[in-house]
Protein backbone atom coordinates (compact mmCIF):
# COMPACT_ATOMS: atom_id res chain seq x y z
CA UNK A 1 0.00 0.00 0.00
CA UNK A 2 1.22 3.65 -0.93
CA UNK A 3 0.61 6.18 1.38
CA UNK A 4 -0.25 9.46 -0.43
CA UNK A 5 0.45 12.76 1.78
CA UNK A 6 -1.53 15.66 0.54
CA UNK A 7 0.00 19.12 1.31
CA UNK A 8 -2.68 21.59 2.58
CA UNK A 9 -2.03 24.06 -0.16
CA UNK A 10 -2.83 21.49 -3.54
CA UNK A 11 -6.07 21.06 -1.36
CA UNK A 12 -7.21 24.21 -1.20
CA UNK A 13 -5.87 25.12 -4.45
CA UNK A 14 -8.73 22.34 -5.35
CA UNK A 15 -10.76 23.27 -3.28
CA UNK A 16 -11.10 26.89 -4.86
CA UNK A 17 -11.05 25.34 -8.36
CA UNK A 18 -14.22 23.06 -7.81
CA UNK A 19 -15.99 26.06 -6.43
CA UNK A 20 -15.39 27.91 -9.48
CA UNK A 21 -18.49 28.43 -11.61
CA UNK A 22 -18.75 26.64 -14.97
CA UNK A 23 -20.30 28.21 -18.24
CA UNK A 24 -22.05 26.25 -21.29
CA UNK A 25 -23.33 28.36 -24.35
CA UNK A 26 -24.97 26.38 -27.25
CA UNK A 27 -23.93 27.19 -30.29
CA UNK A 28 -25.99 25.27 -32.19
CA UNK A 29 -27.32 21.17 -32.86
CA UNK A 30 -26.37 19.41 -35.26
CA UNK A 31 -28.88 16.84 -37.27
CA UNK A 32 -30.70 16.97 -34.14
CA UNK A 33 -28.12 14.36 -32.54
CA UNK A 34 -24.92 16.48 -31.60
CA UNK A 35 -24.88 19.61 -29.64
CA UNK A 36 -21.80 22.28 -30.05
CA UNK A 37 -21.13 24.60 -26.84
CA UNK A 38 -18.77 26.44 -25.41
CA UNK A 39 -17.42 25.29 -22.22
CA UNK A 40 -15.74 27.46 -19.58
CA UNK A 41 -14.86 27.20 -16.09
CA UNK A 42 -14.87 30.91 -13.56
CA UNK A 43 -14.46 33.11 -16.72
CA UNK A 44 -17.35 32.86 -19.39
CA UNK A 45 -14.81 34.49 -22.16
CA UNK A 46 -11.98 31.69 -21.74
CA UNK A 47 -13.34 28.85 -23.02
CA UNK A 48 -13.19 25.75 -24.92
CA UNK A 49 -15.15 24.63 -28.48
CA UNK A 50 -16.91 20.86 -27.70
CA UNK A 51 -19.21 18.80 -29.47
CA UNK A 52 -20.77 15.77 -27.71
CA UNK A 53 -24.13 13.94 -28.28
CA UNK A 54 -27.33 15.45 -26.78
CA UNK A 55 -27.21 12.96 -24.11
CA UNK A 56 -23.54 13.06 -23.12
CA UNK A 57 -24.58 16.79 -23.18
CA UNK A 58 -26.75 16.81 -20.87
CA UNK A 59 -24.30 14.58 -18.26
CA UNK A 60 -22.06 16.62 -18.88
CA UNK A 61 -24.15 19.32 -17.97
CA UNK A 62 -25.32 17.93 -15.07
CA UNK A 63 -22.00 16.66 -13.64
CA UNK A 64 -20.25 20.13 -14.05
CA UNK A 65 -23.46 21.72 -12.52
CA UNK A 66 -23.01 23.92 -15.33
CA UNK A 67 -25.06 27.58 -15.80
CA UNK A 68 -26.55 28.08 -19.19
CA UNK A 69 -25.22 31.08 -20.19
CA UNK A 70 -28.48 33.98 -21.22
CA UNK A 71 -28.23 35.83 -24.49
CA UNK A 72 -27.24 39.07 -22.13
CA UNK A 73 -24.26 36.88 -21.05
CA UNK A 74 -23.50 35.76 -24.57
CA UNK A 75 -23.75 39.38 -25.99
CA UNK A 76 -21.75 40.52 -23.45
CA UNK A 77 -18.51 38.03 -24.43
CA UNK A 78 -18.91 38.75 -27.74
CA UNK A 79 -18.62 42.20 -26.98
CA UNK A 80 -15.86 41.88 -25.02
CA UNK A 81 -13.62 39.86 -27.57
CA UNK A 82 -14.86 41.82 -29.90
CA UNK A 83 -13.24 44.93 -28.39
CA UNK A 84 -10.33 42.82 -28.29
CA UNK A 85 -9.73 42.00 -32.05
CA UNK A 86 -10.81 45.85 -32.90
CA UNK A 87 -10.24 47.91 -30.50
CA UNK A 88 -12.84 50.16 -28.73
CA UNK A 89 -14.98 52.24 -31.46
CA UNK A 90 -14.25 55.07 -29.42
CA UNK A 91 -10.67 54.84 -29.77
CA UNK A 92 -11.35 54.69 -33.98
CA UNK A 93 -12.71 57.83 -34.27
Amino acid sequence: MVLIIKHPAVENTANQFNALKRYVRIRGVINDKFVEFDFAIGDPSLYVELVLPKAAFHAFCEHNQVEIMTSEQSDAVDADMEKWRYGESDSLR
